[in-house]
């Protein structure tokens, strides 16, 4: 988890097995926050303003699970730590600062909307984008990381209402958060819903990733993974609270290390969303999941022939259909230290540590 402005401890061997330990310095500077107002067109406030303590260790994080683990020329994931931190209210500052080659922490101080609708921003490697206090809002669009593209935080953000009135949307490719080929992402306490087609698309080989207290609500399909015949990415997904979401909580097919713990999901009665499933280990996939607590969810956890899940320690309320296990994964602790939370707590952890504006030490 986060350490502000103490010493990170960084476990991995080019991810794989058990390696070295690396020590990673968290950001100097605190996470910058402009109190005066600006015009549309007025440049990014680069003064600092806000050196609380939290407000630093939003900035300051260094990522935990998968996006921990040194590999593929990488040393974790930090964002834009050594680089310039600057505080955008614009679309346009905000994409010439995700955009630019150059590592920043880009604070959003606001509401951005995208224009036109459904734009998803081309981000460039070693970048931290995060949102000042809950303030931080993506409507109507999201963002993009292409391949090769690594090094990328997204934290503390809404990024929400791409929707285009059609719930099975297959139209309009409008997700939050899509990866085509990205490595050393981590993903952590946003809010993410009603968007025209995915919340988070790991796609084509995307590895080294984190997902993690995100709060993913009122949608259809929430989190895919693969669109690859590669059985080569690894993730970790944990402490996430699935909210009325139909599909891909997650889907994810043809992945060498998935590790789910700690997730929430939850289809509450009497709404007009209802789950048609919950974890699903598709194609070739290893997966480990533990100590998640399902709630009302239909088939809670099913699985391809062709893959594994090994289950433990889940808690299961008022699901139905089919829960399943079998076949051999992974020992997660071989790539990276963690700590579980009990399943009869994880609800009432992830619903008051999830999201925009929780507390960025958990």
């Amino acid at each position: 988890m986060v350490m502000a402005a103490q010493w990170r401890r960084i476990r991995g061997n080019g991810g794989r097995g058990p390696g070295a330990v690396v020590w990673a310095v968290p950001l100097a500077v605190a996470l910058t926050v402009a109190l005066a107002p600006q015009g549309s067109g007025s440049p990014a406030d680069t003064s600092p303003a806000d050196t609380s303590p939290v407000a630093a260790a939003w900035a300051d994080g260094v990522a935990d699970g998968f996006a921990s683990v040194n590999a593929l020329g990488q040393n974790g994931t930090y964002g834009g730590r050594d680089g310039k931190t600057v505080t955008v209210r614009t679309l346009a500052d905000l994409e010439k600062y995700a955009t630019a080659a150059e590592p920043y922490v880009i604070v959003v101080a606001g509401a951005i909307t995208m224009d036109p609708k459904g734009k998803e921003i081309k981000v460039a490697s070693d970048k931290t984008i995060v949102g000042q206090g809950t303030a931080g809002e993506i409507v109507g669009g999201g963002f993009f990381l292409g391949q090769g593209v690594h090094n990328v935080i997204i934290r503390n953000l809404t990024i929400r209402d791409s929707y285009m009135g059609t719930w099975n949307d297959k139209d309009h490719d409008f997700d939050a958060i899509q990866m085509d080929g990205a490595h050393h992402v981590w993903i952590d306490h946003n809010d993410l819903k009603h968007m025209a087609d995915g919340l988070i698309d790991s796609r084509k080989d995307t590895t080294f990733l984190t997902v993690s207290w995100n709060r993913l609500e009122t949608h259809n399909k929430a989190f895919g993974i693969g669109w690859t015949e590669n059985t080569t990415a690894d993730i970790t997904i944990h402490h996430n609270w699935f909210r009325e979401t139909e599909q891909r909580n997650p889907s994810a097919d043809n992945i060498a290390h998935a590790h789910l713990y700690n997730n929430y999901l939850q289809d509450a009665p009497g709404t007009d969303i209802n789950s048609s499933y919950g974890n699903y280990s598709r194609g070739n996939t290893k997966m480990v999941l533990e100590n998640s607590y399902f709630e009302g969810m239909k088939n809670p956890v099913i699985k391809d022939a062709t893959a594994s899940i090994v289950q433990r320690g889940n808690t299961f309320v008022g699901t139905s259909g089919r829960n399943e296990s079998g076949g051999t994964a992974f020992d997660p602790k071989t790539y990276y230290p963690y700590t579980l939370d009990p399943a009869a707590k994880v609800p009432s952890v992830v619903k008051s540590g999830s999201g925009p504006g929780g507390t960025p030490a958990r």
